[in-house]
């Protein structure tokens, strides 16, 4: 992983821009693109995974900022801006959100930061999230957030990077401990399907970046362990609170999800 003040390294391929290209970004090198393309190739379908989880990220944000009093998000690990960004979502419903944008890819920090120049109520942070103290405390976050108020942690297709000698439930534990009562959290999460494909996937992860652990639903929901998990519990993202337009119906007709559908898990759990 590379911290803030890294230079960008074209030769070296990065998880936040092998994501954007999986979702028809511009922001990725050859490097990203090459290993997209095993997924494209060696693994038709599992595109869907990035636009399953990115459509339940905004659902979960429209969600929030419509139906709670929260006026707060802290994205952690958000990766290279696109289409619906976090703080679009909560300002388009409640403009007097604030967002702070936590990442470590040195692209993302100068994306973000160009893109959100000229917005006040958004922040970006680079600090890796297995440092949740030193995102905490850092200047820019509390210029931003209020901890006496309830904030919205998003941890969206970010601790299925976190290995588990990394203690992703740590991470999840000290947010939970450090904000208050009413505080939500959103996560999405490589959903293992105990399959030749999600086998496959982890495999190309591992090998490229050495991290990238798929979990069980029971697993996932662990990671949200002293928190209320919202209705409809862990489920695949696509069958999280789906919209009409994004229900995986044709014509009235409901029709299974793919395999790979099945692959990324959405949850929203609330601290009481």
């Amino acid at each position: 992983m590379t911290y803030e003040g890294s230079s960008i390294d074209p030769a070296k391929p990065s998880i936040a821009r092998v994501y954007d290209y999986l979702l028809g970004g511009k922001d990725n090198y050859a490097v990203d693109r090459e290993i997209g393309d095993v997924f494209k190739r060696d693994l038709p379908g599992s595109v869907a995974i990035a636009f399953a989880n990115r459509a339940a990220l905004t659902r979960a944000v429209r969600e929030i900022a419509k139906t709670t009093g929260i006026r707060q998000f802290i994205d952690l690990g958000s990766g290279l801006p696109t289409a619906d960004n976090v703080h679009q979502v909560a300002q388009r419903h409640a403009p007097e959100s604030r967002v702070v944008y936590v990442d470590i890819d040195p692209q993302v920090l100068v994306h973000g930061r160009a893109l959100l120049e000229n917005n006040d109520r958004t922040r970006v942070v680079g600090v890796d999230v297995r440092n949740p103290e030193g995102i905490h405390s850092h200047p820019d976050t509390l210029e931003i957030i209020d901890f006496t108020r309830p904030v919205a942690v998003i941890l969206s297709a970010i601790l299925h990077h976190v290995n588990d000698d990394e203690d992703p439930a740590g991470i999840v534990r000290y947010w939970r401990d450090h904000v208050p009562s009413g505080s939500h959290f959103f996560i999405s999460h490589f959903r293992s399907g105990n399959n030749a494909e999600s086998a496959e996937a982890e495999k190309v992860l591992q090998q490229t970046f050495g991290r990238g652990r798929w979990r069980t639903d029971a697993e996932i929901a662990s990671l949200l362990d002293g928190l209320e998990i919202l209705d409809p519990g862990i489920v695949p993202a696509s069958l999280w609170r789906p919209d009409e337009s994004d229900k995986p119906w044709n014509s009235g007709e409901r029709r299974e999800l793919t395999v790979w559908e099945h692959l990324i898990a959405a949850g929203l759990a609330r601290k009481a």
